[in-house]
C-alpha cells in the first residue's frame, strides 16, 4: 500500500507528518512514501520521545501520567483541566519543549497567550531551563499577554493611536467630563470605566449602554463623550486593543491567513479567565490548524464581573468535538488535608467538570510537577484549623494573636503568611488590628483606606462637618448628596463666604439662584441633621444619616440594584466600626489614624530585617479575587459565615428584570452561588502547609450561621480559640 506525503525540494530525507514536521517549510512537492519510510519515521519519533523524557528525569523534572498525556499531544484541540497546584506551568513549558525537540516544530510557530507579563516571562524562563532547549529557541517562542499581542499586531498593521495605559489619566478625564456635564449624580470614574470595560469584553460598545433611567442616560452620555475624546485625541484604551484586533482579523482575511500560517500551535493559559472577545480572537487564529491547547480550571472561574465564564471550559469539547481532554489531578502545593477540604468544598457545585484532586505518591515525588518546591515534611502537618469567634473584632484579635505565634523563633516569617477575605468590608477589622499591633502588612488593593473609599467618604464628611463646621473639603465631599453640582456649588459658597463668613458656610447654598425651593429646604434639613450628630454616638449618627437620605442616594447614584447588597455591606460595616466609640470626635480621630497608618504601610518600602530573620517581609492582606494564582505557606481565610461567604448578594433575591422568566431567575441565583463556592475553593487552595478558617457567629449585629460551604464539606476540622489557636504549629527549620 502506498501513500502520498510532502517533502521539501532538495531535502536529503523525507519531512515527517504534520504533527512532527518542521513547519518552517513554505514550498513542497509530492512523492511516494513506502511503509518502510513510515516505519523509520515512527522509530525516529519514538527515539526522540524517549530521549526527551530521559533528559527531563535527569534534571529531576518528573511528570505524572496526566502531564505526560498533555505534553505528548500532537495536532488538534486539547483541553487541559489544571486543578489547583497541579503544575500547569511545568506542563505548558514541557509541551512547548516537546513540540520543538520531538515534533521538530520551529519555536517561531508557537504562540503562548497569558494574562500577565510576569507569567509570560516565567514561561520563557521555564522553557530555557528544560534540557536541550537553547536560550535562543526559548526566546523565539511568542509568549505574550492578550493585550501585548494585540498591540503588536495592530502596530505592525499601521495603527498609530496612542494607548491610554495610565488609569489615572482615564479617571481624570471621566471626572472632567462629569464636571462639564453639570450632573448632580455622584458617579465614581472608576465605576463608569469598569462598566464600559465590561461591555467591551462582551464585544459591545458605549452605544449599547442602557437608557432606562436618568442615571443610566447620564452615564451613557458621559461615556459616549469619553469615547469621542479618545477618538479626537488619537487614543485607544486596553479594551479597544482587543475589539480592534477582532474586527481587523474578521475583516482582513489576508492578515488572518498570515497569522494562521505563522502560529501553528497555540496555547492559552488561565483559560477560565478569558472573556468573549479574547476567546474569539484565539479561535480565529487557531481556525486553520486547530492546534489549540487551552489550560485552565472551571473550579477557579471567579471573574464573571470581568466577562469570564466557566462555560468556555465546560463547552470546549462541544465547540471542538475531536478535542482531547486531560485533567491534571495531582496537587503538588498543599497538604493532603487541605486538598481534601478543597475537594469537599467544590464538590457542591453542579455545573463543573467532575474531578478529585490527590496529592503526590512517594514515587511521584514532591517538587517534580510543582510550580514551586514543597516542603518535604508537609505531610506531617497541614490539617485545616477552624475557629468560631463571636464577632469580626474578636476574629481580628484571634488572627493577630495567631500570626504573632506563627513567627516565633524557628517558625514562619511575616512574608510566609496571607490573610484572605471576601470583600473590603469583611477585611476591615483584621486590617485595623494588624496595623494597631504593629504587624507589617502589604495590602493588595487601591491606595484608599476603608474610611476613604468612595461610598464611605460622604458619610464621614457629614461627621467631620458636625465637628468642624467650616471644613471646606468635607463640604465639597457631601455636596453631591444634595443633588447639586459640586463645582458650581463650591464656587458659590467660597465667593459668598469671602464676602460674609458664616459659622456654617453650607448655609450660603440656600441663596444659590439655580436652586429650587425644595432643594433649599433640603439644605436646611441637612444642616439640622449635621448639627445634631455632634452630640450623638457615632453609630446612631450614621444610622440617622443613612435613614434620612444616604441609603437611597447611594442606590440611585452608585449602580442601583446589582450592587445594592455590596453597598449595604460597606455601610453596615461602617456602623459596626463606629459602634465601638462613644463620641463622633473619637471615631473620626480613629478613622483618620487608620487612614494614615494604612497609607504609611502602603508606602513602606524598607527592606526586610535580613535574610533568615523570622520577621522578614510583610503579611500579605488581600481579597480572595486578588489571591488567585498565588500560594503561601500559611493562609488565614476570614469571614467564612453566611452573608459574607457566600455573600448576601448571592443568597438574597435581587430585583429581577421584568422580562426574566422564573427559570432564568433561578439560574442566575444558582450561578451566583456557585461562583461564591468557587471563591471559597480558591481561598483554601492558596495554602501550602497551614490553613486557618474562621467564621464569626455574629456579623453586623445579626446572627451568622457557619458558611454552607464548610457545613457541606463537614467533618475533620479542629476547632481553635484565642487561647489555643496556635497549638501544634510546626516549627520550620531555616
Amino acid at each position: 500500500m502506498q501513500s502520498y506525503r510532502l517533502t521539501i525540494p532538495g531535502a536529503s530525507r523525507p519531512v515527517e507528518p504534520a504533527s512532527v514536521r518542521d513547519a518552517t517549510s513554505q514550498h513542497a512537492d509530492l512523492f511516494i512514501e513506502t511503509d518502510a519510510d513510515r516505519s523509520r519515521a515512527a522509530a525516529s519519533l519514538a527515539e526522540r520521545d524517549a530521549l526527551f523524557f530521559q533528559a527531563l528525569a535527569q534534571q529531576q523534572i518528573k511528570l505524572n501520567d496526566d502531564q505526560v498525556q498533555a505534553v505528548r499531544h500532537g495536532d488538534g484541540p486539547l483541553l487541559t483541566i489544571a486543578g489547583a497546584g497541579s503544575g500547569k506551568t511545568t506542563t505548558l513549558a514541557c509541551r512547548a519543549a516537546y513540540l520543538m525537540q520531538v515534533a521538530r516544530v520551529s519555536p517561531r510557530h508557537l504562540l503562548l497567550v497569558t494574562f500577565s507579563r510576569k507569567a509570560a516571562d516565567e514561561m520563557k524562563q521555564r522553557l530555557a531551563e528544560i534540557p536541550g532547549v537553547p536560550l535562543r529557541s526559548a526566546q523565539s517562542v511568542e509568549a505574550r499577554t492578550f493585550h501585548s499581542f494585540c498591540l503588536q499586531l495592530l502596530r505592525r498593521s499601521g495603527m498609530r493611536q496612542a494607548v491610554l495605559g495610565d488609569d489615572g489619566q482615564q479617571r481624570i478625564t471621566i471626572k472632567r467630563l462629569l464636571r462639564e456635564s453639570g450632573t448632580s449624580f455622584d458617579f465614581e470614574p472608576e465605576s463608569l470605566l469598569a462598566l464600559l470595560s465590561s461591555y467591551k469584553c462582551r464585544m459591545l460598545t458605549a452605544n449599547d449602554l442602557p437608557e432606562a433611567s436618568p442615571a443610566e442616560r447620564e452615564i451613557k452620555r458621559v461615556l459616549l463623550r469619553y469615547e469621542q475624546w479618545k477618538q479626537d485625541g488619537g487614543m485607544i484604551d486596553f479594551d479597544d486593543l482587543l475589539l480592534l484586533t477582532y474586527r481587523k482579523l474578521s475583516a482582513e482575511p489576508e492578515m488572518l491567513t498570515a497569522l494562521q500560517e505563522r502560529f501553528r500551535y497555540i496555547m492559552v493559559d488561565e483559560f477560565q479567565d478569558t472573556n468573549t472577545v479574547q476567546y474569539e480572537i484565539v479561535r480565529l487564529i487557531a481556525g486553520a490548524s486547530r492546534n489549540l491547547m487551552v489550560v485552565g480550571d472551571d473550579d477557579q472561574t471567579i471573574y464573571s464581573f470581568n466577562g469570564a465564564s466557566s462555560e468556555a471550559i465546560l463547552s470546549f469539547d462541544k465547540v471542538y468535538p475531536d478535542a482531547k481532554v486531560v485533567a491534571l489531578r495531582v496537587n503538588y502545593r498543599s497538604s493532603a488535608e487541605i486538598v481534601g477540604l478543597g475537594n469537599a468544598v467544590i464538590r457542591g457545585n453542579k455545573h463543573r467538570r467532575p474531578k478529585t484532586l490527590t496529592v503526590p505518591t512517594a514515587e511521584q515525588g514532591q517538587a517534580a510537577g510543582s510550580d514551586d518546591a514543597v516542603d518535604a515534611a508537609i505531610g506531617t502537618a497541614g490539617k485545616p484549623m477552624f475557629a468560631r469567634p463571636a464577632t469580626a473584632e474578636e476574629e481580628a484579635a484571634l488572627i493577630t494573636a495567631s500570626i504573632r505565634k506563627l513567627i516565633e523563633p524557628g517558625g514562619y516569617s511575616y512574608g510566609d503568611i496571607a490573610v484572605l477575605y471576601r470583600s473590603a468590608g469583611s477585611g476591615r477589622a483584621t486590617i485595623e488590628h494588624l496595623l494597631q499591633a504593629g504587624i507589617p502588612i502589604e495590602e493588595h488593593g487601591d491606595l484608599l483606606s476603608f474610611y476613604e473609599s468612595p461610598l464611605i467618604r460622604p458619610v464621614m464628611a457629614h461627621l467631620k462637618l458636625s465637628l468642624h463646621h467650616r471644613d471646606k473639603q468635607a463640604i465639597e465631599m457631601m455636596l453631591p448628596t444634595l443633588y447639586v453640582n459640586r463645582e458650581s456649588a463650591m464656587k458659590w459658597i467660597r465667593e459668598k463666604d469671602a464676602q460674609q463668613a458664616k459659622k456654617w458656610p453650607l448655609i450660603h447654598l440656600t441663596s444659590l439662584p439655580s436652586l429650587q425651593q425644595f432643594q433649599k429646604d433640603a439644605v436646611l434639613e441637612r444642616l439640622r441633621l449635621i448639627k445634631a450628630a455632634a452630640a450623638q454616638k457615632p453609630a446612631i449618627a450614621i444610622r440617622k444619616i443613612r435613614d434620612a437620605f444616604f441609603d437611597k442616594f447611594a442606590e440611585t447614584n452608585r449602580g442601583g440594584t446589582p450592587h445594592k447588597e455590596l453597598m449595604k455591606e460597606l455601610l453596615d460595616e461602617l456602623e459596626s466600626s463606629a459602634g465601638r466609640f462613644e463620641t463622633v470626635e473619637s471615631f473620626v480621630a480613629f478613622a483618620e489614624d487608620m487612614a494614615k497608618r494604612q497609607a504609611e504601610a502602603k508606602g513602606d518600602v524598607k527592606p526586610a530585617s535580613g535574610e533568615g530573620s523570622n520577621d522578614a517581609g510583610r503579611v500579605q492582606v488581600m481579597t480572595i479575587h486578588r489571591s488567585k494564582g498565588l500560594e503561601f505557606p500559611a493562609v488565614f481565610v476570614i469571614g467564612a459565615s453566611e452573608g459574607i461567604m457566600p455573600h448576601r448578594s448571592a443568597i438574597q433575591p435581587q430585583q429581577p428584570k421584568q422580562t426574566s422568566s422564573q427559570e432564568e431567575i433561578e439560574r442566575d441565583k444558582e450561578e451566583a452561588l456557585e461562583e461564591e463556592r468557587r471563591l471559597m475553593y480558591v481561598a483554601v487552595t492558596r495554602a501550602r502547609e497551614r490553613l486557618y478558617v474562621s467564621s464569626p457567629a455574629f456579623y453586623h449585629g445579626q446572627k451568622a450561621e457557619l458558611s454552607r460551604f464548610l457545613a457541606e464539606a463537614g467533618g475533620g476540622r479542629q476547632t481553635v480559640s484565642a487561647a489555643g489557636s496556635t497549638a501544634g504549629v510546626r516549627q520550620r527549620q531555616r
